[in-house]
Protein backbone atom coordinates (compact mmCIF):
# COMPACT_ATOMS: atom_id res chain seq x y z
CA UNK A 1 0.00 0.00 0.00
CA UNK A 2 1.47 3.40 -1.16
CA UNK A 3 2.08 6.05 1.82
CA UNK A 4 -0.16 9.04 1.46
CA UNK A 5 1.60 12.24 1.43
CA UNK A 6 2.39 14.65 4.30
CA UNK A 7 0.64 17.77 5.27
CA UNK A 8 3.12 20.45 4.21
CA UNK A 9 4.89 17.95 1.33
CA UNK A 10 5.09 18.96 -2.29
CA UNK A 11 2.60 16.26 -3.38
CA UNK A 12 -0.12 18.17 -0.54
CA UNK A 13 0.69 21.33 -1.92
CA UNK A 14 0.32 20.67 -5.68
CA UNK A 15 -2.92 18.61 -5.05
CA UNK A 16 -4.43 21.79 -3.21
CA UNK A 17 -3.41 24.30 -5.95
CA UNK A 18 -4.91 21.97 -8.17
CA UNK A 19 -8.01 22.31 -6.73
CA UNK A 20 -8.45 26.11 -6.74
CA UNK A 21 -10.97 26.86 -9.26
CA UNK A 22 -9.89 29.00 -12.57
CA UNK A 23 -12.02 31.51 -11.22
CA UNK A 24 -11.22 31.75 -7.96
CA UNK A 25 -7.07 32.09 -9.24
CA UNK A 26 -7.84 35.15 -11.18
CA UNK A 27 -9.62 37.00 -8.37
CA UNK A 28 -6.84 36.05 -6.05
CA UNK A 29 -4.30 38.00 -8.19
CA UNK A 30 -6.77 40.84 -7.72
CA UNK A 31 -6.47 40.66 -4.01
CA UNK A 32 -2.48 40.64 -4.40
CA UNK A 33 -3.04 43.88 -6.41
CA UNK A 34 -5.15 45.62 -3.44
CA UNK A 35 -2.97 44.12 -0.84
CA UNK A 36 -0.27 45.52 -2.59
CA UNK A 37 -1.66 48.84 -2.18
CA UNK A 38 -2.88 48.60 1.17
CA UNK A 39 0.76 47.87 2.32
CA UNK A 40 1.92 50.83 0.25
CA UNK A 41 -0.28 52.75 2.32
CA UNK A 42 0.94 51.32 5.60
CA UNK A 43 -2.15 49.05 6.55
CA UNK A 44 -1.14 46.15 8.94
CA UNK A 45 -4.68 44.88 8.75
CA UNK A 46 -8.12 44.68 6.37
CA UNK A 47 -10.87 42.81 7.10
CA UNK A 48 -13.05 40.54 4.81
CA UNK A 49 -15.69 42.97 4.47
CA UNK A 50 -13.02 45.91 3.19
CA UNK A 51 -10.90 43.81 1.25
CA UNK A 52 -14.56 42.56 -0.34
CA UNK A 53 -15.75 46.24 -0.91
CA UNK A 54 -12.09 47.46 -2.41
CA UNK A 55 -12.13 44.88 -5.08
CA UNK A 56 -16.03 44.65 -5.88
CA UNK A 57 -16.25 40.82 -4.73
CA UNK A 58 -18.84 39.31 -2.07
CA UNK A 59 -16.92 38.47 1.04
CA UNK A 60 -18.83 35.40 1.56
CA UNK A 61 -16.97 34.54 -2.17
CA UNK A 62 -13.66 36.14 -1.11
CA UNK A 63 -13.32 34.61 2.47
CA UNK A 64 -14.11 31.25 0.09
CA UNK A 65 -11.47 32.35 -1.97
CA UNK A 66 -8.61 32.68 0.39
CA UNK A 67 -9.54 29.68 1.74
CA UNK A 68 -8.48 27.27 -0.66
CA UNK A 69 -5.13 28.89 -0.07
CA UNK A 70 -5.17 28.05 3.70
CA UNK A 71 -5.80 31.30 5.23
CA UNK A 72 -9.49 32.41 7.30
CA UNK A 73 -8.12 35.70 9.18
CA UNK A 74 -8.44 36.08 12.60
CA UNK A 75 -12.33 37.10 14.33
CA UNK A 76 -12.60 40.68 14.99
CA UNK A 77 -9.13 41.46 13.17
CA UNK A 78 -9.29 39.94 9.41
CA UNK A 79 -6.04 39.60 7.63
CA UNK A 80 -2.21 40.21 8.22
CA UNK A 81 -1.62 42.42 5.09
CA UNK A 82 2.53 41.55 4.50
CA UNK A 83 1.25 37.46 5.09
CA UNK A 84 -1.53 37.37 3.20
CA UNK A 85 0.48 39.03 0.48
CA UNK A 86 3.35 36.01 1.09
CA UNK A 87 0.90 33.52 0.84
CA UNK A 88 -0.94 35.19 -2.21
CA UNK A 89 2.75 35.72 -3.94
CA UNK A 90 3.50 31.83 -3.27
CA UNK A 91 -0.01 30.48 -4.33
CA UNK A 92 0.68 32.49 -7.88
CA UNK A 93 4.06 31.15 -8.34
CA UNK A 94 5.43 34.94 -7.61
CA UNK A 95 7.95 33.89 -5.22
CA UNK A 96 9.75 32.51 -8.45
CA UNK A 97 11.16 35.19 -11.11
CA UNK A 98 9.39 34.87 -14.14
CA UNK A 99 10.81 35.82 -16.97
CA UNK A 100 9.07 36.98 -20.03
CA UNK A 101 10.11 37.00 -23.81
CA UNK A 102 7.38 39.29 -26.06
CA UNK A 103 7.60 37.86 -29.54
CA UNK A 104 6.08 40.53 -32.18
CA UNK A 105 7.31 44.04 -31.13
CA UNK A 106 4.37 45.59 -33.34
CA UNK A 107 2.43 48.42 -32.19
CA UNK A 108 0.79 46.10 -29.56
CA UNK A 109 3.96 44.35 -28.86
CA UNK A 110 6.21 47.27 -28.76
CA UNK A 111 4.26 48.84 -25.89
CA UNK A 112 4.08 46.11 -23.77
CA UNK A 113 7.96 45.47 -24.15
CA UNK A 114 8.12 48.87 -23.31
CA UNK A 115 6.12 48.65 -19.90
CA UNK A 116 7.89 48.80 -16.92
CA UNK A 117 5.27 47.40 -14.85
CA UNK A 118 6.03 43.80 -15.49
CA UNK A 119 9.00 43.77 -13.88
CA UNK A 120 7.84 45.23 -10.88
CA UNK A 121 5.10 42.75 -10.21
CA UNK A 122 7.99 39.91 -10.58
CA UNK A 123 7.87 39.47 -14.84
CA UNK A 124 10.27 40.89 -16.18
CA UNK A 125 10.78 40.71 -19.93
CA UNK A 126 14.06 39.50 -21.15
CA UNK A 127 13.81 38.85 -24.28
CA UNK A 128 12.66 40.41 -27.66
CA UNK A 129 11.71 38.80 -31.07
CA UNK A 130 10.78 40.05 -34.82
CA UNK A 131 11.26 39.38 -38.13
CA UNK A 132 11.10 42.58 -39.33
CA UNK A 133 14.36 44.14 -40.64
CA UNK A 134 13.11 47.84 -39.31
CA UNK A 135 13.13 46.43 -36.04
CA UNK A 136 15.34 43.62 -35.14
CA UNK A 137 18.31 45.11 -33.82
CA UNK A 138 16.66 48.33 -32.16
CA UNK A 139 16.51 48.36 -28.19
CA UNK A 140 13.17 48.60 -26.77
CA UNK A 141 13.51 49.66 -22.99
CA UNK A 142 17.06 48.56 -22.82
CA UNK A 143 16.58 45.16 -24.50
CA UNK A 144 17.78 44.05 -27.86
CA UNK A 145 15.33 42.71 -30.47
CA UNK A 146 16.08 39.54 -32.13
CA UNK A 147 15.34 37.54 -35.02
CA UNK A 148 12.70 34.86 -34.31
CA UNK A 149 15.24 32.14 -35.38
CA UNK A 150 16.87 32.87 -32.12
CA UNK A 151 13.98 31.98 -29.97
CA UNK A 152 15.29 28.51 -29.08
CA UNK A 153 18.75 29.75 -27.96
CA UNK A 154 18.05 32.86 -26.43
CA UNK A 155 14.77 32.05 -24.09
CA UNK A 156 16.76 28.56 -23.23
CA UNK A 157 19.96 30.79 -22.15
CA UNK A 158 17.33 33.95 -20.23
CA UNK A 159 15.44 31.28 -18.37
CA UNK A 160 12.08 31.95 -20.25
CA UNK A 161 9.29 30.65 -18.34
CA UNK A 162 6.46 32.73 -20.08
CA UNK A 163 5.77 33.33 -23.80
CA UNK A 164 3.94 36.40 -25.40
CA UNK A 165 2.58 36.40 -28.67
CA UNK A 166 1.62 39.52 -30.47
CA UNK A 167 2.75 38.09 -33.85
CA UNK A 168 0.02 38.53 -37.17
CA UNK A 169 -2.46 35.57 -36.70
CA UNK A 170 -0.78 33.47 -39.63
CA UNK A 171 2.51 33.59 -37.64
CA UNK A 172 1.50 32.72 -34.08
CA UNK A 173 1.48 29.24 -34.11
CA UNK A 174 4.96 28.70 -35.94
CA UNK A 175 6.08 31.22 -32.91
CA UNK A 176 4.19 29.42 -30.16
CA UNK A 177 5.91 26.17 -31.24
CA UNK A 178 9.84 27.51 -31.19
CA UNK A 179 8.58 28.50 -27.72
CA UNK A 180 7.57 24.87 -26.68
CA UNK A 181 10.48 23.47 -28.21
CA UNK A 182 12.62 25.46 -25.98
CA UNK A 183 10.53 24.58 -22.97
CA UNK A 184 8.49 27.77 -22.00
CA UNK A 185 4.84 25.96 -20.85
CA UNK A 186 3.03 28.80 -20.26
CA UNK A 187 1.96 31.51 -23.34
CA UNK A 188 0.16 34.57 -23.27
CA UNK A 189 -2.09 34.45 -26.63
CA UNK A 190 -3.03 38.26 -28.40
CA UNK A 191 -2.94 36.90 -31.90
CA UNK A 192 -6.12 36.22 -33.47
CA UNK A 193 -5.72 32.55 -33.92
CA UNK A 194 -6.69 29.66 -31.54
CA UNK A 195 -3.24 27.66 -30.67
CA UNK A 196 -2.39 23.74 -30.99
CA UNK A 197 -0.10 23.24 -27.95
CA UNK A 198 0.32 19.64 -26.17
CA UNK A 199 -1.09 18.91 -23.17
CA UNK A 200 1.42 20.56 -20.21
CA UNK A 201 1.69 24.26 -22.13
CA UNK A 202 -0.99 26.33 -20.58
CA UNK A 203 -2.33 28.80 -23.03
CA UNK A 204 -4.44 32.18 -22.12
CA UNK A 205 -5.91 34.29 -24.97
CA UNK A 206 -6.92 37.83 -24.98
CA UNK A 207 -8.77 38.88 -27.82
CA UNK A 208 -9.48 42.74 -27.11
CA UNK A 209 -11.96 42.84 -30.11
CA UNK A 210 -13.81 40.03 -28.04
CA UNK A 211 -13.61 42.53 -24.83
CA UNK A 212 -14.87 45.61 -26.65
CA UNK A 213 -17.79 43.70 -28.02
CA UNK A 214 -18.95 42.77 -24.96
CA UNK A 215 -18.54 46.10 -22.96
CA UNK A 216 -20.85 46.91 -26.37
CA UNK A 217 -23.32 44.28 -25.40
CA UNK A 218 -23.39 46.14 -21.91
CA UNK A 219 -23.81 49.59 -23.47
CA UNK A 220 -26.64 48.18 -25.76
CA UNK A 221 -28.40 46.44 -22.95
CA UNK A 222 -28.00 49.62 -20.30
CA UNK A 223 -29.51 51.38 -23.60
CA UNK A 224 -32.62 48.84 -23.72
CA UNK A 225 -33.51 48.94 -20.61
CA UNK A 226 -33.22 53.09 -20.30
CA UNK A 227 -35.38 52.97 -23.28
CA UNK A 228 -37.77 50.60 -21.93
CA UNK A 229 -38.06 51.81 -18.45
CA UNK A 230 -38.52 55.56 -20.03
CA UNK A 231 -41.22 54.39 -22.27
CA UNK A 232 -43.20 52.11 -19.07
CA UNK A 233 -46.98 53.62 -18.50
CA UNK A 234 -47.61 54.23 -15.27
CA UNK A 235 -50.39 53.34 -12.85
CA UNK A 236 -50.47 54.54 -9.22
CA UNK A 237 -47.00 55.70 -9.77
CA UNK A 238 -45.42 52.51 -10.88
CA UNK A 239 -44.41 51.80 -14.26
CA UNK A 240 -46.31 48.79 -15.64
CA UNK A 241 -43.98 45.92 -17.04
CA UNK A 242 -45.28 43.42 -19.76
CA UNK A 243 -48.92 41.85 -18.74
CA UNK A 244 -49.10 42.03 -15.17
CA UNK A 245 -45.59 43.29 -13.39
CA UNK A 246 -45.12 46.85 -11.83
CA UNK A 247 -41.72 48.35 -11.03
CA UNK A 248 -41.13 50.64 -7.70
Amino acid sequence: MSTPPQAGSEDTAAERLRSIPEASVARLAVYLRMLGELAEQGAETVSSDELAAATGVNPAKLRKDLSYIGSYGIRGVGYEVAALVRQLERTLGLNHRQAVAVVGVGNLGHALAGYGGFGGRGFPVVALFDVDPDLVGIHINGILVEHVRSIPQVCAERGVTIGLIATPGPAAQAVCDLLVECGVRCILNFAPVVLQVPGEVEVRKVDLAVELQILAFHVARKHLAGAAGAAAPEVNGHAVIGSGGFVS
